[in-house]
């Protein structure tokens, strides 16, 4: 692995004359040690990371007011500092606590109990216990510092690393916390409750690798009890296990608990990465003993869903390794441009965890595709596959955090995602491609014909036997010249003939045309092995494999065997043809080459004189199925004629020799005479003798056979006849059977028909239930009226998005509880009230108000189905905030209009064009001695007895006023004789005016009292 540059090297390498001697203690100063040592013993003390951005400065106070200042550990904090501002948060914390707190220089050594301080617009890593500060490539509003740093402590400290995230906006720091649990890490989380801005605690909460959630104020006791226990501080493993055998059985039970529940075998899985999964589980319960834990695990069956999860850790994210994925492009151009119009591009991901790095691949062929030629079309098929069922869901919806701008560029996020509510959404068209599935690469058979096959970063967690198995299946499964990507820390070694390395970096391999041998795809143990065995070409496979192992091993140890059993002369061993499958000893007194390009037949090497008694004994050993022994058979030797006994042994056990004989040569003491028979001229009349006995042996030999073979062609002739007989009967019933699969596949064409037919109508239902579900978002987002369905059991089924100011949900919530929500309503009776809707399916009506002062008309229905049926409740929240501020206006309005009334003195009224009276104040009621309220709504002539009001002068007046054509505004001084209730008649002096608003008449007249006189004959003369 390469060290990546730092960014002081040039002073680094320069001697320093102040440093002391190699052997003195090592001094640190403000700046620390230089940063090239690589860490030892001594720095072994873990590493504390504090990420948080919006709010998290009360988060961090609290953290160190509560953390002793001797814990042995080192604190770095990292926070979203605004560029180009001085750095006072260092001060700031240093009130909160008695370690040094300082801002972090480039090239500092971490020390235990100092607190380390990000400076602004700079990037932070560790690297070998060194801190180093890099200049940033993102621009501000993209940039992830808490990432950035986490995946660097996570790599360097690995299992001394702790994560703890506070108050914050976004997702700055989820990356990052997967890489520190890869890594056998502690991630820790304040409560979203007790933050301030609860979006980063939640999002990390939602990776579900979050080992504590506590108040700032509680986190430091916790993780002063995990860093101390005794756990961490256990003897090797290797030491362990040599010492007691307990932790392997125990280990083994946990397999069992995990595959009984799951149904997934984890016992192929490496043991230190297992173990180490294991022993987080067993810290966070406080368990120090395996049997314990083992014990723990079967009485809590979520224990084991947990430690399921814990084993699955998908630590990815979009085009990891973006260098890797460049080579890919550029391999794969040659066989785009190679492939048939219309053709299918087949890739296949195992272990796709939450679908980065699929949907990385699909955007990679695409582009290549546009690459290649534009209109060439191509179809793209991309199976994604994984044991963890929740990472599959969450694939398929495509959803991802924001701070994915960090890993794609802003041209594939702007052609290949869509934003929604602050996430990024993969578009439709690239989730087409892509088909997520439930795939256990250890058990069940492999997706075949690829044309790609990308395994990256899952073999390194499988043992080497599994590994062993897994790149042959990925042979079998690839097409010839296809290529395989594996992770950068994996690697094909011992399979050379199967693969040709393209570049041994990023471990870029190309499948070659070699066979996969039938042993290794037998050797691995799920049901594609029994599949591909029984294959059209298994049989030829099969036997060609049992032909090559018996030319050693296993099948000529039981030959021996055998022989050593019955016989210790020459021997071989034949089957019912004759074939020689194996020799044992020297047969060449008995057997010699035949001429002619022959093969190994016994009957063809056999020597003349061995001929017909071979062939003899042969054919009755399978006959009777029992040994035959032939004495005295006489062969000619270069020595002269030797006596030997022929044995024919059928070999029916074990079940790998059925079906063979084992043939043996066993010489016998043969007379001189015999021997030298044919040396001897004085006895020709013996020679001819015998050679006529022989000859007479033959005939009747040759008779019996003759005879028998008679016999057994009648019986195989009555047998061919009868065979005839069923076969014409068998060749009428497959005619009759011909003639029904003739009707059924006009029947399967017709049921076919019927259902493309129906698969037409499901895809239009589709089209129209999608175009109303886009048609009911629509409406749903254009009402603005904030939505939530429940079901029975209170689960949330959906949402709108206004609904996010009045509870916190994310489009991730989906599927939850509603309780499991804090609101943001001074209201605590929204469960009972929902509850209630449930139980007497009857709505609620009423006004609440939020902590912000937002006021909402919150009505709760029952949700009906087409069919009437209840299946959940309808919770909606209209913003009457504004209809609320302007009633109150008007209230306070009306209130400050009555104040004005009631103090004016003189008698006032209003008129409507039908004069009647529309308002009066206190004054106009007393002078007429009524209420109020009995004189809204009178006319003019209802004023007073025998009509003293309507008279011609006033109304007239009045009349004109409402008039705009007549030019009038007002009147003053209209005298008029009216009757006043225990006043007798009297002489008013009257004014009016025109009543506008803005300029604009409305309709409507102000008739005031300015003198209430005498009797009309007095103010007469007054006037």
């Amino acid at each position: 692995m390469t060290t990546p540059p730092l960014s002081a090297d040039a002073a680094a390498a320069q001697p320093d004359p102040s440093s002391p001697p190699p052997n003195a203690p090592e001094a640190v100063g403000p700046a620390g040690p230089r940063p090239g040592r690589m860490v030892g013993e001594a720095d072994k003390f873990p590493i504390v990371a504090l990420g948080g951005s919006a709010g998290a400065l009360a988060g961090f106070e609290l953290f160190f007011k509560n953390m002793p200042a001797d814990s042995g550990l080192a604190f770095v904090v990292i926070s979203h500092l605004l560029p180009g501002q001085n750095n006072e948060l260092p001060a700031v914390l240093q009130r909160s606590t008695t370690m040094p707190v300082q801002q972090v220089q480039d090239g500092q050594r971490v020390r235990p109990n100092q607190v380390y301080v990000i400076p602004p617009d700079k990037d932070l890593s560790l690297l070998h216990g060194a801190l180093l500060l890099l200049a940033p490539t993102q621009p501000p509003g993209r940039r992830l510092p808490i990432d950035y740093f986490l995946q660097s402590l996570a790599k360097d400290a690995r299992e001394r690393a702790v994560c703890i995230l506070f108050s914050g906006l976004g997702a700055d720091g989820v990356i990052g916390l997967k890489m520190v649990m890869e890594n056998f890490g502690m991630v820790m989380v304040q409560s979203p409750e007790t933050a301030e801005f609860d979006a980063l605690p939640r999002a990390a909460l939602g990776t579900e690798f979050v080992d504590f959630v506590l108040p700032a104020d509680l986190l430091p006791g916790k993780l002063l009890e995990y860093v101390r226990k005794p756990l961490l501080a256990r003897p090797s493993r290797e030491a362990t296990e040599a010492a007691e055998g307990k932790p392997a059985h125990a280990l083994q039970k946990i397999f069992l608990l995990i595959r009984t529940q799951t149904g997934h075998d984890f016992s192929h899985y490496k043991r230190n990465t297992v173990f180490r999964r294991i022993e987080r589980r067993m810290n966070s319960h406080q368990i120090k003993e395996f049997a314990n834990y083992v014990r723990y695990l079967q009485e809590n069956p979520q224990e084991v869903e947990h430690l399921f999860k814990e084993l699955l850790i998908g630590v990815t994210r979009f085009f990891r390794d973006a260098e890797a994925f460049e080579l890919l492009k550029r391999h794969l151009r040659p066989m785009l441009q190679t492939k048939p119009v219309d053709s299918t591009i087949r890739v296949w991901a195992p272990g796709c965890s939450t679908g980065e790095e699929a949907y990385s691949l699909a955007m990679t062929l695409l582009e290549g595709l546009d690459s290649v030629d534009p209109a060439l079309y191509l179809k793209i098929q991309i199976f994604a596959t994984d044991i963890n069922a929740e990472g599959i869901d969450q694939a398929r919806i495509g959803l991802y955090p924001g701070s994915i701008e960090a890993d794609v560029n802003p041209g594939r996020l702007q052609r290949f995602f869509h934003k929604l509510n602050g996430h990024y959404q993969i578009r439709k068209e690239v989730r087409d491609v892509v088909v997520f599935a439930l795939h256990d690469v250890n058990k069940d058979a492999p997706f075949t014909k690829l044309d790609l096959l990308c395994c990256r970063n899952l073999l390194i967690y499988l043992s080497a036997e599994l590994q062993k198995n897994l790149l042959p299946i990925f042979h079998y499964a690839l097409n010839p010249g296809a290529l395989l990507l594996l992770g950068p820390s994996e690697n094909i070694t011992g399979f050379n003939d199967l693969f040709v390395p393209l570049d041994v970096k990023w471990k870029l391999s190309r499948r070659t045309d070699a066979s996969t041998s039938l042993p290794r795809i037998l050797n691995f143990p799920f049901s594609m092995a029994r599949q591909y065995a029984s294959g059209p070409q298994a049989s030829a496979m099969i036997a060609a494999s049992s032909l090559a192992r018996r030319d050693g091993g296993p099948f000529a140890t039981l030959v021996q065997k055998a022989l050593l059993r019955t016989y210790a002369p020459p021997a071989v061993v034949i089957n019912q043809k004759g074939e020689i499958l194996y020799i044992n000893g020297r047969t060449g007194k008995y057997l010699e080459p035949a001429p002619g390009l022959s093969g190994m037949n016994i009957f063809d090497m056999a020597r003349e004189e061995l001929n017909f008694e071979l062939s003899g004994a042969v054919h009755r050993a399978y006959q009777q199925h029992e040994e035959v022994v032939v004495d005295n058979v006489k062969v000619r030797t270069d020595t002269g004629h030797q006596l030997l006994r022929l044995s024919v042994k059928p070999l029916g056990e074990p079940e790998a020799l059925a079906g063979l004989v084992l043939v043996a040569f066993e010489d016998v003491p043969t007379p001189r005479k015999v021997r030298v028979a044919k040396a001897d001229p004085a006895a020709p009349a013996n020679s001819r003798d015998a050679a006529v006995a022989t000859l007479d042996k033959e005939l009747q030999y040759t008779k019996h056979r003759l005879q028998t073979t008679i016999e057994e062609m009648e019986s195989s002739l009555e047998e061919l006849k009868s065979t005839n007989e069923e076969l014409q009967s068998a060749n009428e019933e497959l005619q009759s059977t011909n003639e029904e699969a003739m009707t059924n596949k006009e029947e399967m064409q017709s049921l076919n028909e019927e259902l493309m037919t129906l698969n037409m109508q499901y895809l239009s239902k589709t089209e129209e239930l999608s175009e109303a579900a886009n048609d009911m978002k629509n409406l749903l987002d254009a009402t603005e009226i904030a939505t939530i369905f429940l079901d029975h059991d209170l689960t949330i089924k959906r949402f709108t998005p206004p609904v996010g100011r009045i509870v916190n949900l994310m489009p991730s919530d989906v599927g939850r509880p509603l309780a499991h929500f804090a609101s943001n309503l001074r209201y605590e009776g929204l469960m009972a009230d929902v509850q209630q809707v449930l139980d007497r399916l009857v709505s609620i009506e009423t006004n609440i108000q939020t902590v912000a002062g937002e006021r909402y008309a919150m009505r709760i229905l029952p949700y009906r189905t087409l069919d009437n049926y209840i299946s959940g409740a309808v919770i909606t929240f209209t913003d009457v905030t504004s209809l609320k501020t302007l009633e109150a206006r008007l209230q306070e309005a009306a209130r400050y209009t009555q104040t004005l009334q009631d103090a004016m003195r003189e008698p006032v009224a209003d008129f409507d064009h039908d004069l009647r009276l529309g308002f009066l104040n206190r004054a106009f009621a007393e002078l007429l001695q009524r209420r109020p309220a009995e004189l809204l709504g009178q006319s003019l002539a209802a004023l007073g007895p025998a009509a003293t009001w309507d008279q011609p002068a006033l109304r007239t007046a009045l009349l004109a006023l409402l008039d705009p054509a007549s030019g009038s505004t007002g009147f003053d001084g209209l005298p008029l004789d009216v009757e006043l209730p225990q006043q007798g008649r009297r002489r008013v002096e009257l004014y009016g005016r025109r009543l506008q608003h803005e300029g604009q008449p409305t309709g409507r007249v102000l008739l005031g009292v300015s003198r209430v006189g005498g009797e009309p004959n007095e103010d007469r003369n007054n006037y």
